[in-house]
């Protein structure tokens, strides 16, 4: 399995608080001075709007870098869908990562069935993989119907189980059940802590290895799952609060969180 990184390990970085927003190319050569092998650009909308040169450029970049490059949006709509396979094709991409509901539909599972088998068969013939993301919107029985109905080769689920334990679902019971469908794995932890005065918890992100994700756990059912394991890369993100000293502080917590995600990857192999 390769190890990579996600535009979402950047997120403060990039973000409208940061003072000098990190650039696409910034992201590129950070991740490969940390020991990435992939990289993501998920839900990063600027890519959209990017025309032949810039994604020349931007492949250009990668492959520089001995980079791979991914991508990653949200929704089922086929021309949404479509672009994103155009977008995939110019810049050498094998694995894209979607997900079921946008702000302005949440298709139900024959819905997302009938949508899905009008854009799928053009990922095949590209040799391109969608992966459905696990995540909190969808129950994960719902997004392995989806997954069977369309019956694809080029079509999976990008594991995430810490998405879905705000649906109420154990992330070892999300990694069960998925295993077998597995074509890409958000590396991410996760952890509660009681709020002020013990008045509730806070679900949010803590260094790989520290939290609720039994990592050599998941990673075990998936190779035990899938006899193509090696081919499937492991993406670092984070969900890391912002920090109270403001922005260099969450900067440099956000680079501490990613090194020491790669660092345990590789420890790991």
């Amino acid at each position: 399995m390769a190890y990579g990184i996600s535009t979402y390990a950047y997120f403060w970085r990039f973000s409208e608080r940061a003072p000098r927003p990190m650039t696409l190319p910034e992201m590129l050569r950070d991740t490969a001075e940390l020991g990435g092998q992939v990289f993501q650009i998920c839900d990063y909308a600027p890519v959209e709007s990017y025309d032949a040169a810039q994604l020349a450029d931007v492949k250009a970049t990668a492959a520089d870098l001995g980079l791979t490059l991914e991508l990653g949006t949200r929704g089922v709509r086929p021309a949404h869908l479509l672009k994103y396979l155009d977008l995939a094709r110019q810049l050498d991409v094998t694995l894209v990562r979607s997900m079921l509901n946008t702000a302005d539909h949440r298709p139900d599972t024959a819905e997302a069935v009938a949508l899905l088998k009008e854009s799928v068969p053009r990922f095949e013939d590209a040799g391109v993989t969608l992966g459905l993301e696990t995540y909190e919107q969808v129950s994960t029985d719902d997004l392995l119907a989806v997954v069977r109905g369309v019956d694809s080769e080029r079509l999976g689920v990008v594991l995430d189980p810490g998405n879905s334990v705000a649906r109420l679902e154990r992330p070892v019971d999300v990694v069960a059940a998925t295993a077998p469908h597995v074509v890409n794995i958000h590396v991410k932890d996760f952890a509660f802590t009681r709020r002020d005065g013990w008045v509730g918890f806070t679900y949010a992100g803590c260094p790989l290895g520290e939290g609720l994700l039994d990592y050599d756990a998941m990673i075990a059912a998936v190779r035990a799952a899938r006899p193509d394991a090696d081919g499937i890369n492991q993406i670092v993100e984070h969900w890391l609060p912002w920090q109270d000293e403001g922005f260099d502080a969450t900067a440099r917590l956000e680079h501490q969180w990613t090194q020491h995600s790669i660092n345990t990857l590789l420890r790991s192999e």
